[in-house]
């Protein structure tokens, strides 16, 4: 898998605006950031990334989307957040409407795309 500097949009594909109509419920992007997202650079969809990543989760049972494995997602991480959030981050994780890993699955995907980048980046 060759690596690429375009930035996928966070759509989930739970499209739902919350009852103020202005936000995702699926995404938690801003009705600005939806409709803004074609044309924005890659600093400005980096910038959103990095706003979606640092807002505190709710803690969810979930199946993993590779391995079927069931995990805990939203909690366990060094500052309250999700375990994720004290890995590298490499999102999203493949095709649009994905969901996340379970941690095995997540820490083989990180270390195939260190070993991918050192061999060809």
């Amino acid at each position: 898998m060759a690596m690429t500097n375009e930035v996928p949009s966070p759509c989930v594909q739970r499209c739902q605006l919350d009852e103020a109509g202005a936000m995702c419920t699926g995404c938690q992007r801003t009705l600005a950031e939806i409709s803004g997202w074609s044309s924005f650079d890659a600093v400005q969809k980096r910038a959103v990334w990095d706003r979606l990543l640092a807002l505190p989760r709710t803690v969810q049972d979930k199946i993993c989307q590779q391995c079927g494995a069931a995990f805990v997602c939203g909690s366990g991480g060094q500052q309250g957040q999700c375990w994720c959030a004290d890995l590298p981050h490499v999102v999203p994780l493949g095709e649009e409407g994905r969901d996340c890993l379970c941690p095995a699955c997540l820490r083989d995907h990180l270390l195939r795309c260190d070993k991918e980048c050192n061999s060809g980046c």
